[in-house]
């Protein structure tokens, strides 16, 4: 995807799970070759944004998607307006303070502490029954709700994706205005994308990944007219993709990319087994809570090293040395040591560091470099 646009990869490869870490700039690098500087012109351009989407989480999002990207966010905030509700918060008090911030953020653009300031009595603090069911005030409610009516949109206050600061702004033209889909029909724009980028993949997997119950999950699918992968096989595929699969002959050649670990390639289907080669199952490097869950791997514990869609390594970035630290299942060769060296680069001159999430800090991170550094594969 060399040469496209940040819009266009996420449009194709999936949107980039965004949780103030690195995996929305290593998604754009790694397909697209697109460095910090034109990912945050985009950003600023309103090309893309990081917004509440499916189960309340949130992505970074071509503008395509944005509205619907929205949409599947509101149910998120209805549940957030349910434990409002016992803590004897009512609908007309959280209109009200909403109506005071969209107020305030039509005169301008504002951090946090400045919109409570701006909005006064109208947002309250719900005491110590709020702090036990983690709302402390009514403010983070409203800002969330009124986000996901696409009032109002959180920006980043340095412009870059990686860092939790934000501030707030009214949203002009709403996205939402000219979104005529109901929910439900949004779920159904929602499977049709996931089957695009990650299929095939089970109904389970896509019931995960959007966070519906089972029967939603079912309607949302059933207009894709989907085909099992094999005869008996759950997984799930549209006829065209299917029949490209079926002549696809993959490259020849090592094709490495570095990326996170929250990479879409592994974090749609939550099923990391069909990335490893079965001899690389058992390594040391997944005997951590991050990798397992119960007997089975799941999420990646570390970022990434992929070699045409197969995990061959896992890598940190070290802030005390400047470097990857990184290890591998596979004898490294001089083509997947370039490939660690550029995004190497990249991460020291571009980004500083390279978190997996917002509370990924390089102290936290210094078991997780001393296991790669440990590891030894005997092929090596």
């Amino acid at each position: 995807m060399q040469g496209q646009s940040a819009a266009s990869v996420l449009n194709k490869a999936g949107w980039a799970r965004s949780v103030a870490g690195i995996n929305p700039y290593l998604t754009l690098y790694s397909r697209a070759g697109i460095g910090r500087q034109a990912v945050d012109d985009a950003v600023a351009a309103s090309e893309i944004s990081e917004l509440p989407s499916a189960r309340g989480c949130t992505y970074v999002v071509p503008a395509s998607d944005f509205a619907l990207a929205l949409k599947l966010s509101q149910p998120s905030g209805d549940a957030e307006m349910n434990t409002a509700r016992k803590l004897g918060v009512t609908e007309a008090e959280v209109a009200k303070l909403e109506a005071a911030v969209v107020k305030a953020l039509s005169k301008a653009v504002l951090e946090p502490d400045a919109i409570r300031e701006a909005v006064g009595p109208a947002a309250r603090n719900l005491g110590d029954e709020g702090k036990k069911k983690g709302m402390i005030t009514t403010l983070p409610l409203a800002l969330g709700r009124l986000q996901s009516k696409g009032e109002i949109r959180r920006v980043p206050v340095t412009g870059r994706l990686d860092q939790q600061r934000y501030k707030y702004t009214a949203w002009n033209p709403n996205p939402l205005a000219k979104f005529k889909l109901t929910y439900e029909e949004a779920c159904v724009e929602l499977a049709k994308r996931y089957f695009e980028w990650i299929a095939p993949a089970t109904m389970a997997e896509f019931q995960w990944f959007s966070g519906l119950g089972v029967k939603t999950a079912k309607a949302a699918v059933e207009p894709l007219k989907l085909v099992p992968l094999e005869s008996g096989s759950d997984r799930l595929i549209s006829p065209g993709a299917l029949d490209k699969l079926k002549v696809f002959s993959p490259p020849k050649k090592p094709q490495y990319s570095l990326v996170s670990s929250l990479d879409a390639i592994s974090l749609l289907r939550r099923d990391l087994k069909m990335l490893v080669a079965a001899e690389d199952q058992a390594s040391p490097l997944f005997d951590v809570k991050e990798a397992r869950s119960g007997s089975g791997l799941m999420d990646l514990p570390n970022h990434a090293i992929l070699d045409r869609g197969r995990l061959v390594g896992l890598w940190e970035f070290d802030p005390a040395s400047n470097a990857i630290a990184w290890a591998t299942f596979i004898k490294p060769d001089a083509v997947m040591k370039k490939a660690v060296a550029d995004t190497e680069a990249v991460v020291r001159d571009q980004y500083g560091d390279a978190r997996s999430f917002s509370l990924d800090s390089p102290k936290s991170r210094v078991p997780k470099i001393e296991a790669l550094l440990r590891f030894v594969n005997p092929g090596k």
